[in-house]
């Protein structure tokens, strides 16, 4: 039995802990909010009163929802200094490359190592241990936390030695899903002018040009106009598209289409549909 911390019990924190749990490992968890840290603890883990505590762990998984929670947590709290030397953290959130880079930084600063570690797959597939982990750090530690990727995900991909490459092809792979969001919507406003069935257009699109779990999925709620409950919210949704944009502009590489898709989720948020699923975007084209 291996021990290993969890922090941060939203959406996708506490499947993966209650995977880890029903794996046989032993689990710390911590979370702002009581609820999930009691509901876990009655399935078996053991309750860390504080971040501090929870960092006692050898390996500590968090999965904060941004920048500014994981720089609050974790980088501007003084926790990593009493934080024990040799304890790996691995972090599953969403964020720019350059909060990666400055979190490896100080985190060795401290003698605590860390990993990126962002994931492929919504809540559904969290809560089979099937997501696609994109792990990017030192070989040594992504050779000591994959067995626990193991528990959480079908597949690891190691994208190289800087924590900062896994950040960026999450980064890349949700901007690719919001583009396919926007072109969708478009087809179905399109399709739906000439008095196509949007349902049928989307089941011929998916299961002949365009099969794959993103055009099917989106696709159906974007015919549906089902944006409730969300998997993804489009608040959330523009936080991703603008860490594309400053990751493009940190190179020097333009994405026109990101540009369109800014106005888009802000008018979208500014039309109240920020607590939406994503694919509300869509409500933008005439339909």
């Amino acid at each position: 039995m291996s021990s290993i911390a969890v922090i941060g019990l939203g959406a996708m924190g506490k499947p993966m802990a209650r995977n880890l749990l029903q794996a046989g490992h032993d689990v710390v968890v911590w979370n702002r909010s009581a609820g999930p840290v009691d509901e876990l603890v009655a399935a078996g883990a053991h309750r860390a009163d504080s971040v501090t505590a929870a960092m006692k762990s050898p390996v500590v998984f968090s999965v904060l929802s941004d920048d500014r929670a994981v720089a609050e947590t974790f980088i501007d709290s003084g926790v990593l200094g009493r934080t024990p030397s040799g304890t790996v953290h691995v972090n599953l959130a969403t964020v720019s490359a350059g909060l990666a880079r400055r979190a490896g930084a100080v985190h060795a600063e401290h003698g605590v190592g860390y990993v990126a570690a962002p994931v492929f797959g919504r809540v559904p597939v969290a809560e089979a241990g099937a997501l696609n982990v994109l792990a990017a750090g030192a070989p040594a530690l992504l050779d000591r936390v994959q067995p626990f990727f193991d528990v959480i995900g079908s597949r690891t991909w190691r994208l190289g030695d800087r924590p900062e490459q896994a950040n960026v092809v999450k980064i890349v792979g949700n901007y690719l899903i919001a583009c396919a969001i926007q072109s969708l919507g478009e087809a179905v406003s399109l399709a739906e002018s000439a008095d196509v069935d949007s349902g049928q257009l989307v089941e011929l699109l998916t299961s002949t040009l365009f099969p794959g779990g993103v055009y099917t999925g989106y696709g159906s709620m974007i015919a549906e106009r089902r944006y409730q409950p969300a998997g993804f919210t489009t608040v959330l949704g523009r936080k991703d598209l603008h860490l594309a944009l400053d990751a493009a502009a940190e190179h020097g590489i333009t994405l026109p289409i990101g540009e369109l898709l800014r106005t888009v989720f802000d008018d979208a948020i500014a039309e109240g549909r920020g607590a939406d699923d994503w694919a509300s975007i869509t409500e933008q084209q005439p339909r």
